[in-house]
């Protein structure tokens, strides 16, 4: 054996004493604040997103495309972003329930920042397939890097105390006692308690059974799948298929799209193929294609189609092509100038001879156009409370106290239409929102101060323009859809034909 000259010892100093060693730095799930410092795009996507939506009134859908394409997300990040800003703020009203057994302070104590980077971190620990220590580990890297060292401790320890229970554990715990049902449903389900009660009431008031409730609010929390219509006559769905979209149950010329951005289509930036819920193109398609019997046309043949409250720009879009392919014409109105922009880039598509945009109040219209119109669309500010699952910030935003604000313009936006139609012709008054005070009540108002109006029937109108026994809405004075039900937005549909 060839001997070795003694090699020094790197662990024992010159009098052979073992040195001291310094601590061995674990990084483990139990010190997550010590590993990550930088922030995971995927989550500061969604962080950007809640900050615009609490800190300057922002909406979600709009910001969020915007912070995806910033930080150039993948697809998979994308979706991830989009079920976390989403998600957390759907999820709002039951996790600030929950943080505040878990903060020291009441919750408008904390800094607004750091209470989003909260809502975001407890969303993925109660209601994502995120490990706890990523979660915990990714929302205090989010924090130090966008909000300082301070509060990331802070985030830490409360996320921690929230993580030992799961979702359901916390409902219990919540809920506890309490005896009213409406109290319990809204911390549940995450919504606010005068919605729930609003919910419940409407279910009653189209006909359903209160016992839906607990399936209407679920529903409002499912993440809703992309809806594309391809515009009549002007596009198709070839685009959409190749890239994963399939076709909708529904109404025709109609897709589900689950692939990413939908921006990225070329048929979508071009216009011809648009976003839009199966709801919205059926109430749509069952005003432009009811049979007048020729009663209203002119002596030109060319029937005059109107959208009275037309921005963004959607259903008009649907109502011009379909418009187009009939040999009728589309005025389109918007009382704010820049949302009357957003109509004419919708319209665009659309050949020019079609259309045309107003830029003015719906409530005047009559005094230019008495008597005019064939075909008349009031799809009508509302509260929108049949669009929550699309609109998840909005559920928070809300007053009980606009239903009644709110009704006031309703009615009259839809006293001017009747008197803008003509004899024979037909008002469409759309809302989403399935409230009795903005659906069945405006209408009923309406109508009863005039002897010149009947209701027509919107369910078979529906089912005429739905795909065979998609929809089933039966024969109905008036026509409510349900997210719950038919998979789409809580649109309601009255159509009030003028007599001659």
């Amino acid at each position: 054996m060839t001997h070795q000259p003694d090699q020094p010892n790197k662990h024992r100093n010159d009098k052979g004493h073992e040195r001291r060693r310094a601590a061995v730095k674990t990084r483990t799930a139990a010190a997550p604040g010590q590993r990550t410092r930088a922030a995971d795009p995927a989550r500061l996507v969604a962080f950007e997103v809640l900050r615009a939506v609490s800190g300057e009134d922002a909406y979600a859908n709009l910001v969020l495309p915007k912070s995806i394409r910033k930080h150039r997300l993948d697809k998979r990040d994308a979706g991830f972003a989009t079920e976390l800003a989403y998600g957390a703020l759907r999820g709002q009203g039951t996790y600030d329930a929950i943080l505040a057994k878990c903060v020291d302070r009441p919750l408008e104590r904390l800094d607004p920042a750091v209470l989003d980077a909260l809502r975001i971190g407890t969303h993925q620990l109660l209601a994502m397939r995120v490990p706890a220590h990523a979660a915990l580990d990714q929302t205090v890297g989010l924090a130090r890097a966008v909000i300082g060292a301070g509060p990331s401790a802070l985030i830490n320890a409360v996320l921690r105390k929230v993580a030992a229970r799961s979702l359901d554990e916390w409902v219990e715990i919540l809920t506890e006692g309490e005896a009213d049902a409406v109290k319990r449903s809204a911390i549940e389900h995450s919504h606010p308690e005068w919605i729930v009660r609003a919910l419940r009431q409407s279910l009653v008031a189209h006909g359903r059974s209160v016992d839906e409730i607990t399936d209407l609010l679920r529903a409002d929390n499912d993440a809703p799948v992309v809806n594309l219509v391809a515009l009549p006559g002007l596009g198709n769905l070839d685009e959409a298929r190749a890239a994963g979209a399939v076709d909708g149950e529904l109404v025709k010329d109609s897709a589900l799209f689950s692939a990413g951005d939908v921006g990225r289509l070329d048929s979508v930036r071009a216009g011809t193929t648009r976003v839009q819920d199966a709801g919205s193109q059926l109430v749509a398609r069952a005003l432009a294609e009811l049979d007048l019997g020729g009663a209203s046309v002119d002596e030109d043949g060319v029937e005059k189609w109107l959208d009275m409250c037309a921005g963004p720009g959607g259903k008009a879009a649907l109502l011009a092509a379909l418009a187009h392919e009939s040999g009728a014409v589309l005025l389109a109105n918007e009382p704010a100038p820049h949302r009357a922009q957003l109509v004419r880039q919708a319209l665009d598509a659309v050949p020019g001879e079609t259309w045309n945009v107003r830029t003015g109040d719906g409530r005047t219209i009559a005094e230019d156009y008495p008597e005019t119109f064939d075909r008349i669309l009031v799809d009508a500010p509302c509260t929108g409370l049949g669009a929550l699952r699309r609109r998840p910030e909005s559920r928070w935003r809300r007053k009980p106290t606009d239903v009644g604000e709110l009704g006031i313009l309703q009615r009259e936006l839809l006293t001017t239409a009747v008197d803008a139609v003509k004899p024979g012709g037909v008002v469409a008054y759309v809302t989403c929102s399935p409230h009795p005070a903005e659906t069945t009540a405006v209408v009923a108002d309406v109508m009863r101060k005039r002897n010149d109006l009947e209701l027509l029937d919107a369910g078979a109108a529906l089912d005429a323009v739905s795909l065979p026994g998609a929809l089933e809405a039966g024969h109905e004075s008036t026509a409510q859809l349900w997210p719950h039900i038919h998979a789409t937005d809580a649109m309601f549909l009255a159509l009030i034909r003028r007599k001659i």
